[in-house]
């Protein structure tokens, strides 16, 4: 039971990078940016590029892929979600929804639908010695990333005067704007760090997971429901929320597998009758 705990908490850590980008993002911008599975999945491939086609190691990917998607981010956020933004929240949610497929298409074409290998790095080949039970180095490490990452965004926004404007521009964007604060300004770069998040997390999972151009599809929708589960547009609930799920999925899968594709949205369903903004959601949102 410990071991597939521990399987949950590592798969919990792509859930809680991926749900605090879309956390971000929809809380500043109020757009569902259903194109961040899309950028989840060229980080995996952008880092399986690099290393085929350049040489470039995982360690220099670790680095490169997540600061050149926050860059591609940025552009769209300044060509087209920008525009958008003022129509109805449904047209961005559409165009989002038609980059990814776009971006899944384009890379099918040129890599079709078979999954690419990415070798793990070799510092991170072997096992480390949790006590009561071996586990590999690498998926110990993606969980340490992950923590480290959300733990040093939280010190961010929490510590930090700039951090302060981001998250009150993320949770509460109008009574910001009324305090004389500028939310357009930190609108772009907190769109391109969301997906600098997603590209993160690609990375991250190419070792580990299938890196083929429907793996952001097959993640997206549960990711979706973790950011429901956790509040939209709470930070704190979205990474609270994918560690928790994490560990459900992995528990539901050996206690009842039956269940284990279906068990999220259960949970979802449960939540949302009970709290209908999620577990730290503000009520006021839903109005």
């Amino acid at each position: 039971m410990l071991q597939q705990a521990f399987n949950g908490l590592v798969g919990g850590a792509f859930y809680a990078l991926l749900a605090l980008g879309l956390a971000v993002i929809f809380g500043m911008l109020g757009v569902v940016n259903f194109a961040h599975g899309a950028f989840y999945m060229l980080g995996a491939f952008g880092s399986y590029v690099l290393l085929d086609s350049f040489g470039v190691n995982f360690w220099a990917a670790l680095v490169l892929v997540p600061l050149l998607l926050g860059l591609a981010g940025t552009v769209l956020e300044r060509l087209f979600i920008r525009r958008l933004a003022p129509l109805d929240p449904l047209y961005n949610f559409l165009f989002t929804f038609g980059l990814a497929l776009i971006l899944q298409d384009l890379v099918k074409r040129e890599y079709g639908v078979q999954s690419q290998p990415y070798p793990r790095p070799g510092l991170l080949s072997g096992t480390v010695d949790l006590g009561l039970f071996g586990y590999p180095a690498y998926q110990v490490f993606v969980l340490a990333v992950s923590v480290v990452v959300c733990a040093a965004v939280w010190v961010v926004l929490t510590r930090t005067r700039v951090g302060m404007i981001v998250r009150a521009a993320t949770e509460r964007p109008d009574l910001t704007r009324a305090l004389g604060i500028d939310v357009g300004r930190w609108v772009t770069p907190v769109f391109g760090f969301g997906i600098a998040l997603a590209g993160l997390a690609g990375v991250l999972a190419a070792p580990m997971r299938a890196v083929n151009p429907l793996m952001g599809a097959d993640l997206i929708i549960t990711v979706f429901a973790v950011v429901v589960i956790g509040g939209l547009g709470s930070i704190f609930g979205s990474v609270a929320a994918g560690f928790a799920i994490g560990l459900v999925s992995a528990l539901g899968n050996l206690y009842v597998p039956a269940l284990s594709q279906t068990l999220v949205f259960i949970l979802m369903a449960a939540v949302l009758l009970w709290r209908p903004a999620g577990l730290f959601g503000r009520e006021e949102a839903l109005s």
